[in-house]
């Protein structure tokens, strides 16, 4: 612990806000700066003359706290910043890159979050800053070992660090129901104040959760915190809206609007409409995967995926990886149907677009300047650019009410819209889980309007059957 009796006060400066003016105590420590802010006169005066009483009886000040000895809180365990990125450390290797991105988004919120009551950033920009830093170093593994130093954060990020490590409250805050329940609201929040996406909160919460669960395997918190305050979670809905798949007609259209205008593109987004396909799925597609006859029915065998998460998240420091199927072992495989419409878009594709490296079936074909990139150097095409594509067919296909609607507003629309016509041509939900990738009991919730759509067949199949036996039964 480092302390000094050079310290040097200046007056309260007053910060008019739109909420009333605030407070603003400043004092050096060893000539290193030191504020703290409150939004009442009376308690920054008081808080300033507590600071020059003990300055006054010749007590030393810590200065990386700049408070005197006498105002210094008994040790109470770790920061929660200290400790969520002890937690991040820990967990780095056991996390997928998506996962790394997300359980560092969750935390950066969250920390904003455990701030002391009088130390909140007062503007969307400031907590823009402070959360960028708190992603790009505090909850980055590789980002604050990169220098062999994990405690020193880069000058560009510095003074935010410096200034929510000073204001971070201790992690045992959290067993007081008042302070977890302010966490959870603001989780709830975004930045602007409106409701956050029930998935963005869920995600979030689970971040909070995996920390605390570790705090308790620590020690340093004896029980749960969020099995006693209880906030509403919101309900992420299951079911497919149905506004949003497409008919065969308009499917076709799209995908002949897309031909005309990147006709390397056809291939992927058949294979979401044809097959089924995830986007991720998708990109993950070599050559060697397909069987494809020149008459009818083909046959494609999933072995995995590809993810983008970002450079900052990989292990390899490139934009993505490849994973497993979507909850499935590393080693799972999923054979999948190729119709022979699909068939044909994906022999057409391979005669005139070359693979990439490894065979891999739609890679970037475009670099830097509008440059052709060499096969052997690219890698599968990002979804922003399937995206772009997509988006302007779309427009050139559909009329204006259907463009005004929900109808097919992303690629994976056309998934959905794969699934609900396997459903509603009657193949048994277990076979279109098994092509979908999806346990049977979610398929059956996200789809269930096909399902319900099946009804009328099922009862006229029964009619049938009974009016059978009772023909049966007139000639006996």
């Amino acid at each position: 612990m480092n302390t000094s009796y050079d310290v040097v006060f200046y007056e309260t400066e007053v910060r008019p806000r739109k909420k009333g003016n605030s407070y603003r105590v400043r004092w050096l420590v060893a000539k290193e700066r030191n504020e703290r802010t409150f939004h009442n006169v009376k308690l920054a005066e008081s808080f300033r003359s507590e600071l020059v009483t003990a300055a006054r009886k010749g007590e030393p000040f810590i200065i990386e706290s700049g408070l005197p000895l006498s105002m210094t809180p008994k040790a109470a365990g770790p920061t929660w910043l200290d400790f969520a990125m002890a937690f991040v450390d820990v967990r780095w290797s056991e996390m997928s890159p998506g996962h790394r991105r997300g359980t560092a988004d969750g935390l950066a919120t969250i920390s904003l979050a455990m701030l002391v009551d009088d130390e909140t950033p007062e503007t969307v920009a400031e907590v823009r800053n402070l959360r960028r830093a708190l992603m790009k170093w505090a909850f980055n593994a590789p980002a604050r070992s990169a220098t062999g130093e994990t405690t020193t954060p880069p000058a560009e990020v510095a003074q935010e660090i410096a200034w929510i490590t000073k204001r971070s409250r201790p992690l045992t805050d959290l067993a007081d129901p008042a302070v977890t329940r302010a966490v959870l609201v603001a989780i709830g929040r975004k930045l602007d104040g409106s409701a956050a996406a029930p998935a963005t909160i869920n995600r979030k919460r689970a971040a909070l959760s995996s920390v605390i669960v570790y705090a308790q395997e620590c020690g340093h918190l004896e029980a749960n915190p969020l099995h006693r305050v209880k906030v509403k979670r919101p309900k992420v809905a299951q079911e497919l809206d149905t506004r949003v798949v497409v008919n065969h007609k308009q499917a076709k259209a799209i995908l002949a609007k897309v031909r005309a205008a990147a006709p390397a593109m056809e291939a992927f987004l058949g294979c979401i409409y044809y097959a089924g396909l995830r986007p991720s799925e998708v990109r993950n597609l070599h050559d060697t995967d397909l069987e494809l006859p020149e008459k009818g029915w083909g046959e494609v065998i999933l072995a995995g995926s590809y993810i983008d998460s970002g450079k900052s998240w990989t292990d390899d420091g490139e934009l993505g990886e490849q994973r497993s199927l979507k909850h499935r072992v590393s080693t799972a495989t999923r054979p999948v149907p190729l119709p022979p419409p699909l068939v044909k878009l994906l022999r057409d594709h391979l005669e005139n677009f070359e693979t990439g490296a490894g065979g891999w079936l739609f890679v970037s074909r475009v670099g830097k300047f509008g440059r052709p990139m060499p096969a052997a150097l690219s890698r599968p095409v990002p979804l922003a650019a399937v995206e772009r594509v997509f988006k302007t067919a779309r427009a050139a296909a559909l009329t204006e009410r259907e463009r005004k609607s929900p109808l097919a507003q992303r690629p994976y629309d056309l998934r959905h819209a794969a699934v609900s016509t396997w459903l509603a041509a009657g193949v048994p939900p277990t076979i279109v889980a098994q092509w979908a990738g999806h346990g049977v009991d979610v398929l059956l919730k996200v789809y269930a309007h096909a399902v319900d759509g099946q009804a009328a067949i099922a009862m006229k199949r029964i009619e049938e059957a009974l009016n059978e036996d009772d023909g049966e039964a007139e000639a006996d």
